[in-house]
């Protein structure tokens, strides 16, 4: 079931997950600060994501990942290539970091690790952050802070750079329907112009996109920017990613408090 995005938000955005993620930014403090500084990615969003995948790495998976992308590989064929593509990564992975394949576990779908990786995101994106020749994203959080890092700023993550605004309708504008895809398509001019503000300073030619984002008392909208198209690539949901940002926020308020 598809919920719609106030419920969905209720979901991930709750106080216990808050309060244990800014728990977890202050036992891990010291080596976030430096993977921010060194690759421009603010901790509060490496947070985030670990608590929206895994808990903070409590919840890593109890499914084999060599029977689940087999499974999916060969018994599920709208996306058969996809799989047959990561089963092929899991096994060159397991060669190269010399995992067993026959005892590795993670979700359902094939994802490992505190940062729920597939095996293709995990040999481009991981790093041995402590140089002991085995990136482990299992249970070494430098590594892992610095692998999910690495993946949002290959992407082009943009340091210091906002990700969300919330987005105003012009009295009597139509109500706008969000594109399905989340690419960078419009500006805010362009947006302006259909009657869709924000209260952001950016300059009107910034690249944007619409996301609806349903509250309870009926249709919203908000805009987003490059760091969410970014956030995005690490799960194509435009609610995830919105999720994330709003968990990063409320984790950085309580940090910060």
């Amino acid at each position: 079931t598809v919920l719609p995005w106030w419920q969905y938000r209720a979901n991930f955005v709750t106080e216990q997950r808050i309060a244990d993620g800014a728990r977890f930014w202050r036992e891990h403090q010291s080596p976030l600060e430096s993977i921010a500084q060194s690759t421009g990615v603010a901790p509060e969003y490496i947070v985030a994501i670990l608590g929206c995948e895994t808990s903070y790495g409590r919840i890593t998976g109890k499914d084999r990942v060599l029977d689940s992308l087999a499974t999916l590989a060969f018994d599920y064929p709208p996306r058969g290539d996809f799989f047959r593509g990561e089963l092929l990564q899991f096994l060159l992975l397991s060669k190269e970091a010399h995992l067993n394949p026959l005892t590795v576990k993670g979700s359902y779908s094939g994802a490992m690790g505190a940062p729920q990786f597939m095996p293709s995101s995990y040999r481009h994106y991981g790093i041995d952050a402590d140089s002991n020749q085995h990136i482990d994203l299992w249970n070494d959080w430098r590594d892992i802070f610095a692998s999910i890092a690495n993946l949002l700023k290959q992407n082009g993550w943009e340091p210091n750079a906002p990700v969300l605004a919330q987005a105003q309708l012009a009295p009597g504008a139509a109500v706008p329907v969000a594109p399905r895809l989340l690419d960078l398509t419009a500006t805010l001019d362009s947006l302006k112009a259909e009657g869709i503000t924000t209260d952001s300073t950016l300059p009107g030619s910034t690249a944007a996109v619409l996301i609806g984002a349903d509250e309870a008392t009926g249709p919203a909208f908000r805009v987003g920017f490059k760091n969410f198209y970014v956030l995005s690539r690490y799960n194509r949901s435009a609610r995830y990613s919105m999720a994330v940002a709003d968990l990063a926020d409320a984790i950085a308020g309580r940090v910060h408090e």
